[in-house]
């Protein structure tokens, strides 16, 4: 991320009003790759593919704040491998985590990872490492320690379906398990900040949080995104989840968050009406059925519904519900860029 672009992310985020609204995308493996003309095996294996295919994207579109910049990333296994998750790889198609708790009796004994040496963590560090010096050579900073989050990471060690049980049917393993991860987590993005001393933000995705409901939400994922988000001083804590953000949405400023990437089936101003404004919302056109698969035109109409659907234009960053999707054409994001410049 260039200073410019970060100096951008402060003034949104402190709730100045820009002209024109910024434009800023999450992305990562599902859509880089592809986009770039590499496949997803090559991108994780290749420091320098990874690197040059994250510099075109900088390139093509130097008008966009490119979320978080530079992320290094092995898709979901990445937190999951700490912990010893078996991970399968493909050419052309995301890794995927097998998960490793076959009884939820055991889960609350799982062990904490080291992320100095466990699972694929020390190679996340080391491609940032190496490649530093050229990332900054481009004009952009490392800004953002990042992680998925507690919930997101149970759901691969457990599977999804006997996690979201196991919260009403054994809380205390769940809890257990809960401040683990929560504890493994800290330590993760702490190793981030301290290896890299630009970081000034913290990223976290967890789209398992708009699963639950109000109750399990307090119980269950409040307290540890809460321990999450305060525990390093940083300018920006933001956070993802482009499944059900309703839930969440209203304890946002009370858990650290000042910046929300949700889904594309909240309207920016149901989102700024349950965070009080006090959140910088990133969004909000459909992600696959727009961005990907809707031809210009269709972009650049649902830009303007978007950016016509709010009267207070403070908070906002032009974006898509969720991250870059894959396919998403080059022509796409142009009338993206464009409509938001015209507004």
């Amino acid at each position: 991320m260039t200073p410019e672009q970060w100096e951008k992310l402060l003034a949104v985020t402190n709730g100045e009003i820009l002209d024109p609204l910024p434009v800023g995308f999450v992305i990562d493996s599902p859509w880089l790759p592809g986009w770039a003309g590499i496949t997803a095996l090559d991108y994780y294996a290749s420091e320098q593919m990874w690197f040059e295919a994250n510099v075109k994207a900088m390139t093509q579109f130097p008008d966009a704040i490119l979320l978080p910049g530079f992320w290094s990333e092995f898709g979901m296994c990445t937190e999951p491998s700490a912990f010893g998750a078996k991970c399968s790889w493909h050419e052309t198609e995301l890794p995927y985590a097998d998960k490793i708790i076959a009884d939820f009796q055991a889960a609350g004994s799982l062990s904490k990872p080291n992320p100095k040496k466990d699972g694929l963590l020390p190679f996340v560090l080391k491609r940032l490492e190496h490649y530093q010096g050229r990332i900054e050579e481009q004009g952009h900073n490392i800004k953002f320690a990042v992680s998925r989050g507690p919930l997101n990471i149970a759901s691969f060690l457990a599977g999804t379906t006997e996690f979201l049980m196991a919260i009403r049917t054994d809380p205390e393993q769940v809890h257990k398990l809960l401040g683990t991860i929560t504890d493994f987590t800290i330590d993760w993005l702490g190793l981030q900040a301290r290896t890299f001393p630009s970081i000034d933000g913290i990223f976290i995705l967890d789209d398992i949080v708009g699963f639950l409901g109000d109750d399990d939400f307090k119980t269950a994922a409040l307290p540890y995104l809460e321990r999450i988000f305060q525990s390093l001083d940083v300018a920006v804590r933001f956070f993802h989840n482009d499944a059900g953000g309703l839930v969440c949405a209203p304890y946002l400023s009370q858990i650290g968050v000042n910046i929300f990437n949700f889904s594309f089936q909240h309207r920016l101003s149901e989102m700024k009406d349950l965070t009080n404004n006090a959140v910088t919302l990133l969004g909000n056109i459909p992600t696959r059925e727009v961005l990907a698969a809707g031809t210009p035109d269709d972009v650049r109409n649902s830009v303007a519904g978007a950016i016509e659907s709010v009267d207070d234009r403070s908070r906002i960053i032009l974006s898509c519900g969720g991250g870059m999707p894959p396919d998403v054409p080059t022509e796409n994001i142009q009338a993206f860029l464009s409509a938001a410049g015209s507004q």
